[in-house]
């Protein structure tokens, strides 16, 4: 494998190790959720986000960037296979009987296996597996 591909896998891991900007969660924030002030803070609660702004750093935990990238995989895939913001948004938001009823965006927040899961189901509508 070479070195320039090897370095380039591992950017997103130490990116979120050493911490991402809390600008990278005000961006997917306003592009899973756009006008939803509140969406956010499903990520990180709102005290904590306060004092992430106000530290000197202004970065993210290594486990709340790893939970930013989640979303974000889950969000690009969404896209990739809708085509279209709202339509990727209609899909993460609408309750699936695949997911007990639940909606994909509520299962992907809520834990890395969930996330994993909604991406098999995006996967199962991209490749026809009927959903």
């Amino acid at each position: 494998m070479k070195a320039g591909i090897h370095a380039s896998r591992l950017a997103l891991p130490a990116s979120i190790e050493s911490g991402l900007l809390v600008a990278a969660l005000d961006h997917l924030a306003d592009s899973v959720a756009p006008g939803d002030e509140r969406f956010k803070f499903r990520l990180i609660p709102k005290a904590t986000l306060e004092r992430r702004r106000k530290s000197a750093t202004k970065r993210l935990t290594s486990e709340e960037g790893d939970r930013l990238a989640r979303l974000a995989k889950v969000f690009s895939f969404a896209l990739d296979i809708y085509k279209e913001p709202e339509r990727a948004r209609a899909f993460l938001g609408r309750p699936h009987p695949m997911l007990d009823g639940k909606a994909p965006l509520d299962v992907a927040l809520a834990t890395s296996p969930g996330a994993d899961l909604v991406i098999k189901l995006l996967g199962r509508v991209a490749y026809g597996g009927g959903v």
